[in-house]
C-alpha cells in the first residue's frame, strides 16, 4: 500500500491526532488564525483541480434538487432542531440553531472525495449554501424571534466568494496551462488535503483549549447531544437523495452534516455567550470523528448493490 493510499484509508487517525493535540499540546497564536482561510482555499484548489467544473455547473442546472437541497439545509433543518431543543434549554436551542443554520463546509468537497462520493455535487452545495447564507442565516435568527445577531451581508457574501470563486478560478488556470502537471500528481491531492484539515482541526482546538478543560462537567453531556445531532443530519441527507445515485446521495448526507462551523466558531465568539461558543467548538469532534463510520456504512451499501 502507497503512503497517499495508507492516509485516505485512515484519515480518521490523523483528524482525531490533530483534535487531540489541539487540546493538550496546543501551539496557538493569533497567527494561526490568519492561517485558516489560506489552509481552507488551497484544499478548496485541490478539490477544484480534480473536478471538471462544467460538471459542477451542469449539477446546478439542476436547480430543482439544487433548490430542494437548500431549503431543507438551509430552513426546515434548523428551525426543527431549534424548536424541539427548546422545549427542554432554550440556550442550548439557539446554539444547534447557530450551528446547523451554516452553510455546507468548505471542505465537504474534500470529505466527499474521501468516501468516493460525487465531489461535483458536493460542490455545487458549497456554492448554493454559501451564496444564500448571509440572508438565510439572520432570517433564521428573525423567525425564532432570536435577535442576538447582526451580520455585515455584504462582508460576510463577499468572504465566501472570495474562498470559492478565488480557488475555482486559478485551478481552470492551472489545468489549461500545466495539464500534465495535474494528471502526474492528481491521485496525491486527497491525501493532502487530509493533513489541510488536521492542521486546521488543531489550530481550531488550540484555540479554545483553556474554555473547554475549564468546564469538564459539562463536555460529556454535550458532545453526546451533538453526536446525536449530526448522526441524524446524516440520515436526513442520505434520505434526501433517495431518488439519487450512491455517489449522489453521499454529496448530499454530507452537504448537510459537514456545515462550516469555522464560521459558526467567529459568529459564536462575536455575538453570543460562551456556553454557545463551547457548543460549537465541541462540533468539532463529532464533525472529525463520524465520517469513519459513514464510509464504513457507504462502503456496505456498495458492497449489497454489487
Amino acid at each position: 500500500m502507497q503512503l497517499y493510499q495508507f492516509i485516505e484509508k485512515f484519515f480518521w487517525v490523523f483528524l482525531t491526532a490533530g483534535l487531540f493535540a489541539g487540546l493538550f499540546f496546543p501551539a496557538y497564536n493569533d497567527f494561526l488564525i490568519t492561517t485558516l482561510k489560506p489552509l481552507l482555499m488551497l484544499m478548496m484548489l485541490l478539490v477544484f483541480l480534480k473536478i471538471d467544473i462544467s460538471h459542477v455547473f451542469h449539477k446546478m442546472k439542476n436547480y430543482r434538487l439544487i433548490i430542494f437541497i437548500v431549503l431543507i439545509n438551509m430552513i426546515v433543518v434548523p428551525l426543527f432542531f431549534f424548536f424541539v431543543i427548546r422545549n427542554f434549554d432554550g440556550n442550548l436551542a439557539i446554539g444547534v440553531l447557530l450551528l446547523t443554520a451554516m452553510p455546507a463546509a468548505v471542505a465537504s468537497p474534500a470529505l466527499t472525495d474521501i468516501v468516493k462520493g460525487n465531489t461535483a455535487l458536493s460542490a455545487s452545495i458549497v456554492i448554493a449554501t454559501s451564496v444564500i447564507a448571509p440572508l438565510t442565516i439572520p432570517l433564521r435568527f428573525w423567525i425564532t424571534g432570536v435577535n442576538k445577531l447582526s451580520i455585515n451581508l455584504w462582508y460576510l457574501l463577499s468572504d465566501v466568494s472570495v474562498l470559492i470563486f478565488l480557488p475555482m478560478l486559478v485551478s481552470e488556470i492551472i489545468k489549461k496551462y500545466l495539464p500534465g502537471l495535474i494528471s502526474r500528481t492528481s491521485h496525491l491531492f486527497t491525501s493532502i488535503n487530509v493533513f489541510i484539515l488536521t492542521v486546521m482541526v488543531y489550530i481550531a482546538m488550540a484555540s479554545q483549549k483553556g474554555f473547554i478543560l475549564s468546564q469538564p462537567q459539562e463536555l460529556f453531556w454535550k458532545i453526546g447531544l451533538l453526536y446525536l445531532i449530526f448522526t441524524l443530519l446524516h440520515i436526513i441527507g442520505f434520505l434526501m437523495g433517495f431518488k439519487e445515485e450512491l455517489k449522489s446521495k453521499i454529496a448530499i448526507s454530507i452537504g448537510l452534516a459537514y456545515m462550516n462551523n469555522g464560521l459558526a466558531i467567529v459568529l459564536a465568539a462575536v455575538y453570543f455567550d460562551p456556553s454557545i461558543l463551547l457548543l460549537v467548538v465541541l462540533s468539532e469532534i463529532p464533525w472529525n470523528t463520524l465520517l469513519l463510520p459513514f464510509r464504513k456504512v457507504v462502503n456496505h451499501i456498495r458492497l449489497k448493490s454489487i
